[in-house]
C-alpha cells in the first residue's frame, strides 16, 4: 500500500516508518507543521524528518513552508481548543495531500504520542479522509513510542522537549524557578 505519513518530526516517525516498511508498505513522508514555534525549532524538526527519510530511503513530498501565521490566526482567542485546531489543520492537510498525490491512504506520527488526545485525533482524521475522499490508515502507534526513542538516539536525530506550539513551549518552562 502506498501510504502518506504526516510527520511531526524524525524521532516520532522513526519507529512508524520501520514498522510500515517491514509490513511491505511504500511510505512517503510529508512534513507539514504550522504549529511549531520558533522558526529555529521548526527547522530542527524538519531537518530531522529529512535526515530520517534519507536513512530509511523514504521519499519526502511537500513544501517546508513555515505557516505559523495561519496557525496563530486559527488559534488566537480560541486557545481552549488549540490542540483540536492544530490536529485539524495538520490532518486535513495530510488527507488533502493523500488525495492529490493518489495515495492509497494517509496516517500521522501524531498517533504515536501518549501525550495527545488520541480519540480526538482519530475522529478528525476519519472526517478529513471522508471530506477528501481518501482513506485513513489507522494504527495505534503508541506501542512504538519507546522504540522511536531508541531509534532517534541510534540515528542521532534531534529530539524536541515539547509538542511544538508556543503554548506548549510556555508550559514547558512555566514551573521552573526564576534565577
Amino acid at each position: 500500500m502506498k501510504i502518506l505519513l504526516h510527520m511531526c518530526c524524525g524521532p516520532c516517525a522513526s519507529a512508524i516508518v520501520e514498522s510500515l516498511q517491514a509490513d511491505g508498505h511504500d511510505v512517503y513522508g510529508y512534513f507539514f507543521n504550522p504549529n511549531i514555534h520558533p522558526l529555529v525549532e521548526f527547522r530542527k524538526r524538519m531537518d530531522s524528518a529529512y535526515k530520517l527519510a534519507n536513512i530509511k530511503e523514504m521519499k519526502m513530498i511537500g513544501s517546508p513552508t513555515y505557516g505559523l501565521d495561519d496557525y496563530l490566526r486559527n488559534v488566537v482567542y480560541r486557545e481552549e481548543n488549540k490542540c483540536l485546531i492544530c490536529y485539524s489543520m495538520r490532518l486535513n492537510e495530510a488527507a488533502r495531500m493523500a488525495r492529490v498525490g493518489n495515495f492509497d491512504a494517509f496516517t500521522s506520527t501524531l498517533f504515536i504520542s501518549p501525550h495527545q488526545n488520541h480519540e480526538q485525533m482519530i475522529e478528525i482524521a476519519k472526517n478529513s479522509a471522508k471530506k477528501e475522499s481518501t482513506k485513513l490508515y489507522y494504527q495505534d502507534f503508541r506501542k512504538l513510542f519507546k522504540r522511536s526513542i531508541e531509534l532517534s538516539k541510534e540515528y542521532e536525530l534531534y529530539r524536541q522537549q515539547y509538542c511544538g506550539c508556543i503554548y506548549s513551549e510556555e508550559e514547558r518552562y512555566r514551573h521552573q524557578k526564576k534565577i
